[in-house]
């Protein structure tokens, strides 16, 4: 394995920002100093002064792998994931087949040893009839367990009240939830078509998926974790009355947790127009009010990490009518340098952006050795490069197997010019080394 030394960076890591330079050997980070002398490397990087993150550690991405070539896999989402400075993920379960199974999990594990870049690591499901395949998992093999708490693929929703008893009762490990209330959902839509007819817009999904329905839903799930003790993490939040339901403190200090997700911190209502299907997602992007609370919130400990929620559909699938398009969007590429857009126009410190997509990520997921920029850490590291006249993102390739973003008319400030992954160059100067191999995470539990 090579070694990389990277020269005359701005490191951001634990709350601090200082100029110094980082030498990797052996896919570790071996030396942090404020100027390396005497030391060689396989690979020399003059920074000149961009910044030197911890590689983000995405919590929830949907890779499509196995089950839908046509929208995404391992290989294709893993290299646009590491063009976007994402150096690990973790998949979520609603592949096909639903990794409800240990055979499942134990070949997504496979198909991603063979062909990821970047870092993985897998959620396992739930069902109605796996609980007794969930109650016995070792939570060292899994990075969490997910839940449908609402409208889902396949046999993946999981409303009945005992099950739910259950399962929070029962969990070994920490319980990740997407949390909306059906019964809410179709009588929105239901009045919504009586109103309206069938022919319903792309505006109409915040309607439908409306404030009341994530708070039904993830106000019970708060209750059953509290209840039961469960290690609970509440997927992709969306409104300013869902925030009340979780706590002002540090990570060590909470067993309920919460995420927010890109596109409801940077997307909201007002877009629908321009954007339509693009942007239609679940939950659904809501109110200026909702995310604006959202991104206040990231400034406390009340939201502890930040994701992506990838989740790529065909261009055809989102051409079609609202009521028969997908909700999700590709964002993997673009979630990084989208998110460095708040830390430009000063709404998060460059601070704040590493805890939440690195530090705070390992921290809640128990990942050892990575997250941080420490000596002995595994070297998961990007450069980021400033921008003045901004970066338009129609002039660069889309590596998701998709082939679209919802960011095609926007301009960053700041983009990726480096991407290493345990210790290897996986992007340098807008190139992609196919010969990186991502590693299984590990989590001590």
């Amino acid at each position: 394995m090579s070694s990389v030394l990277i020269r005359n960076a701005r490191l951001v890591n634990e709350g601090r920002e200082f100029d110094g330079d980082l030498l990797v050997s052996h896919g570790r980070i071996v030396k942090i100093a404020s100027s390396i002398e005497g030391e060689t490397a396989t690979v020399e990087i003059d920074a000149n002064g961009q910044w030197l993150l911890p590689g983000m550690i995405d919590d929830q991405v949907h890779f499509r792998d196995p089950g839908a070539p046509d929208k995404g896999s391992f290989h294709t989402e893993s290299r646009a994931a590491v063009a976007g400075g994402i150096t690990s993920f973790m998949d979520m379960p609603n592949t096909s087949p639903a990794t409800l199974t240990l055979a499942a999990l134990a070949d997504k594990k496979r198909r991603a040893a063979t062909s990821s870049v970047a870092n993985y690591g897998f959620h396992f499901g739930v069902s109605n009839d796996n609980l007794d395949t969930v109650a016995a998992l070792n939570p060292s093999e899994v990075a969490g367990v997910k839940v449908f708490m609402g409208a889902s693929t396949g046999n993946m929703l999981v409303d009945n009240p005992r099950i739910l008893e259950r399962l929070f009762a029962e969990v070994p490990t920490i319980l990740l939830a997407h949390c909306e209330h059906t019964p809410s959902i179709e009588a929105n839509a239901a009045s919504l078509r009586e109103l309206f007819g069938e022919h319903l817009p792309p505006a109409a999904h915040p309607l439908i998926r409306n404030a009341e329905a994530c708070f039904r839903s993830s106000s019970m799930a708060v209750d059953l974790a509290r209840r039961h003790g469960t290690r609970l993490h509440v997927l992709h939040l969306t409104t300013a009355r869902e925030l009340a339901l979780f706590e002002d403190k540090p990570l060590a200090q909470k067993h309920i947790t919460a995420e927010v997700c890109l596109h409801h911190l940077l997307f909201d209502d007002r877009d629908y127009p321009s954007l339509g299907n693009l942007i239609k997602c679940n939950p659904a992007i809501k109110t200026r009010a909702d995310r604006d609370a959202l991104r206040n919130a990231l400034l406390s400990n009340r939201l502890d990490v930040i994701g992506s929620d990838h989740a790529p559909h065909t261009w055809a699938e989102k051409q079609r009518p609202y009521s028969q398009a997908p909700s999700g969007l590709p964002l993997v590429q673009h979630t990084l340098p989208a998110l460095l857009e708040l830390v430009a126009d000063e709404v998060l410190p460059i601070t704040t952006l590493v805890a939440k997509t690195s530090h705070r990520v390992a921290d809640l997921f128990a990942i050892p050795d990575r997250g941080y920029l420490r000596e002995g850490y595994w070297a998961d590291l990007v450069l980021i490069k400033p921008e003045p006249d901004g970066v338009a993102v129609s002039r660069q390739p889309i590596l998701s197997q998709c082939g679209w973003t919802p960011f095609t008319h926007h301009r960053f400030r700041h983009s990726v010019s480096t991407t290493v992954v345990s210790g290897q160059i996986a992007w340098h100067n807008q190139r992609l080394n196919d010969s990186c191999q991502g590693l299984a995470l590990r989590f001590m539990r």
